[in-house]
């Protein structure tokens, strides 16, 4: 599996990336995440923090969309403000991740020998981990804050992403076009970044969009237990934990941030199978 080249490349690629109507679906939910995300101090029609005694658990309306919570607060404006810390963690978290497991898989596939075994057994130590329980007790001893939580998420999830590269490097370094650069007195660095890497980048490029996905979820779930983003900063995760406490009488607060979640996470994965599908040749 080759990564498109520039040009030609790049329409092939769209070609069967737009042929694929569920990919296309996931990459208009993730589009409208950024967008939303980017205008959200626009789109919000109240401040997600101002709190109003006297709209105390309101249901949907024309005035309230999402309804209010326990403070009086639009479920809606919080929402929108939330879009940003699930982008925010998603992409921080994934691209952490990917950039030390593209580092160690590198290293690994193309050394060889004992850095390899080294580098795989440290990898497999780290799968060893139930890695949700691995970031709860991290989080634990640390200040649950965004910065806290996306250095761990991607710290801890690395893992898939090295296995991948490094597979890919064991193949690409034996190919005619890297012998023929050695062969030139190229050094390992070069080799590495300019020949081997890019590519190998196909697989990184399915692996990083799944990773935002995950690492979206992750977030959710640590806001929801209460060691992710603290209120009253808005996330999906803390607004459905405060939705639990009002199940009750407050249907929206849990249907409202759940829905959010489930379908962010459906369009990258959904995003991501399309772009391995349209990047494998043998499905064109």
């Amino acid at each position: 599996m080759a990564a498109p080249a520039a040009g030609g490349g790049f329409a092939l690629f769209w070609e069967a990336l737009s042929a694929n109507r569920l990919a296309l679906l996931g990459l208009a939910v993730v589009a409208m995440l950024v967008l939303v995300a980017t205008l959200a101090p626009w789109l919000a029609p109240f401040d997600p923090n101002a709190i109003d005694v006297q709209a105390i658990l309101l249901p949907p309306s024309w005035t309230h969309p999402f309804g209010t919570d326990e403070l009086g607060r639009d479920v809606f404006s919080r929402m929108i403000h939330g879009s940003r810390v699930s982008l925010q963690v998603g992409l921080v978290s994934a691209g952490l991740a990917t950039l030390v497991g593209v580092a160690l898989g590198a290293v690994a596939g193309y050394y060889g020998g004992w850095v390899e075994a080294a580098i795989m057994r440290f990898t497999d130590m780290m799968l060893c981990f139930p890695t949700f329980f691995l970031i709860l007790a991290v989080i634990a001893l640390l200040e649950p804050n965004i910065l806290n939580i996306m250095a761990v998420i991607g710290l801890t999830s690395w893992m898939g992403v090295a296995r991948l590269v490094r597979a890919e490097f064991l193949t690409l370094k034996e190919r005619e076009f890297v012998l023929a650069v050695k062969s030139l007195g190229a050094g390992d660095a070069r080799i590495i970044f300019r020949h081997v890497l890019p590519n190998a980048m196909a697989p990184v490029l399915v692996a990083l969009t799944l990773g935002v996905a995950g690492a979206i979820l992750t977030e959710s779930g640590l806001s929801f237990l209460g060691l992710g983003v603290q209120p009253p900063e808005p996330s999906w995760g803390n607004i459905l934990s405060q939705g639990k406490d009002n199940i009750e009488i407050a249907w929206w607060l849990s249907l409202f941030p759940g829905l959010a979640i489930l379908v962010t996470v459906l369009g990258y994965n959904l995003l991501g199978e399309g772009i391995r599908d349209a990047l494998d040749p043998r499905l064109r």
